[in-house]
C-alpha cells in the first residue's frame, strides 16, 4: 500500500514509540493526526514537525472519534492507525503489601487492551468509508502494539502481560472481521526498546537487559519500530499477524 499523501491516527504520539513512528510517517508524506494526554504533549518538547497534535485519552470514545475526525477532514484518504498509547505498571499477584490492587488491574487492561480496539473500531470504521487504494479492495491497515511479554510475563507482569496477551490474541480475528472491508490488521510485539518509560532505570540494570539480548545485543530503538510500521504498511500481504520485534529475546521469570 502506497502511504504517500495519505492521512493516519498515532496514538501515544508524544513521545518514544508513537513519536518515531508519527516522525516516519510524516517524511514519507503522511498527514498524521498524533493524539496523547495533556501531559504527554507537556512533557513532549514539541509535537514532532508537521503532526496535528490531538489531546485526549485512547480510553475515550469521544477522543478517540475526535483524532480519527481530524485525519478524514485533512482531505487525505484515511489509511493507517498505530496504536502506540500504553502503560506498563507493576504489581505481584501476592506481595508483602498485599494483594494486587484490582482497580490496578482494570487500569492497565483498559488502556492498553481496551484502549487499542477502541482506536481500532473507530479507525477502521472511517477507513471503511474510503475508496479502494488498489485492485485488491484494500483501504487501508491497523497496526497494534503488544509485547513480548504476552508470550514471556515476568515476575509483576500480570496486569501487563494480561493486557498484551489481549491484544496479540484480538489480531486475527479483527483481521477477519475486517477483511471484507478492505482493512488489515498486523500487531508488532516489541521487546526491549530504549523509550521513555526506560529512562528511569539504572544504567548497570540497562546494560544487563541489553546483555540478555541474542543478537543484536543491545536494547531496540523507536525509529526500529516506526520502521516495522512502514514496512507493514508496504506488504499487503502481512495480515492477521503477530510480529516479534525482539532480538530473538526470550524473557525469563525476573
Amino acid at each position: 500500500m502506497q502511504i504517500e499523501g495519505t492521512s493516519a491516527v498515532v496514538t501515544g504520539a508524544a513521545s518514544g514509540l508513537g513519536a518515531a513512528t508519527a516522525r516516519a510517517l510524516v517524511a514519507d508524506g503522511v498527514h498524521v493526526v498524533g493524539l496523547d494526554l495533556a501531559d504527554g504533549w507537556e512533557r513532549a518538547d514539541a509535537p514532532v514537525d508537521g503532526v496535528e497534535a490531538v489531546t485526549g485519552d485512547v480510553t475515550s470514545a469521544d477522543d478517540v472519534a475526535r483524532a480519527v475526525d481530524a485525519a478524514v477532514a485533512s482531505g487525505a484518504p484515511l489509511r493507517l492507525a498505530v496504536s502506540c498509547a500504553g502503560v506498563a505498571w507493576a504489581s505481584r499477584v501476592l506481595s508483602r503489601k498485599g494483594v494486587h490492587d484490582l482497580d490496578l488491574f482494570q487500569q492497565v487492561v483498559g488502556i492498553n487492551l481496551v484502549g487499542t480496539f477502541n482506536v481500532l473500531r473507530l479507525a477502521a470504521e472511517a477507513i471503511a468509508r474510503t475508496r479502494p487504494a488498489d485492485d485488491d479492495g484494500q483501504r487501508g491497515v491497523v497496526v497494534n502494539t503488544a509485547s513480548v511479554a504476552a508470550y514471556d510475563g515476568q515476575v509483576g507482569q500480570a496486569a501487563y502481560a494480561a493486557s498484551k496477551g489481549g491484544v496479540a490474541a484480538l489480531t486475527l480475528p479483527a483481521a477477519r472481521d475486517l477483511a471484507q472491508h478492505g482493512i488489515r490488521v498486523v500487531t508488532i510485539a516489541p521487546g526491549i526498546l530504549d523509550t521513555p518509560m526506560m529512562s528511569s532505570i539504572a544504567e548497570e540494570f540497562r546494560a544487563s537487559l541489553a546483555a540478555g539480548v541474542p543478537f543484536p545485543a543491545r536494547l531496540g530503538r523507536p525509529d526500529e519500530y516506526a520502521r516495522m510500521v512502514l514496512a507493514i504498511a508496504a506488504q499487503d500481504y502481512l495480515n492477521g499477524e503477530v510480529v516479534r520485534l525482539d532480538g530473538a529475546l526470550r524473557m525469563g521469570p525476573r
